[in-house]
């Protein structure tokens, strides 16, 4: 399955206009702070997951990619399903304590 990407923030497809596209302003890469200075947030949640208890993940402040890297490390320790959105990683399980410690060793500051 293939990721839709829109050239444009606005959802614009097509114009006749050839600078058109041009006056779009430009997304800035927002940089991945180090480890030290992350500020992570390790909750549990059931809710609208049909009862289902998922771990949150939230607080990252860096690249998409470095967050799927980091989502998919703990979803690889923790030998569970999960996913990455709206700036949340979501482990599928009750897996708080485990994440918590594995943030800890690698060198994560934890929010309270």
């Amino acid at each position: 399955m293939s990721k839709k990407t829109s050239s444009r923030p606005d959802g614009l497809a097509y114009s006749t206009n050839k600078d058109f596209f041009n006056d779009c302003p430009k997304e800035e890469a927002t940089e991945t702070l180090p480890k030290e200075k992350q500020r992570l947030k390790v909750t549990l949640d059931a809710k609208q997951r049909a009862g289902k208890i998922v771990t949150l993940i939230d607080g990252f402040q860096g690249t998409e990619d470095d967050m799927e890297a980091l989502g998919k490390q703990l979803k690889t320790k923790c030998g569970a399903g999960g996913s990455i959105k709206d700036g949340y990683i979501i482990i599928q399980g009750d897996y708080k304590v485990k994440v918590l410690t594995w943030l800890k060793e690698w060198g994560y500051v934890l929010a309270k």
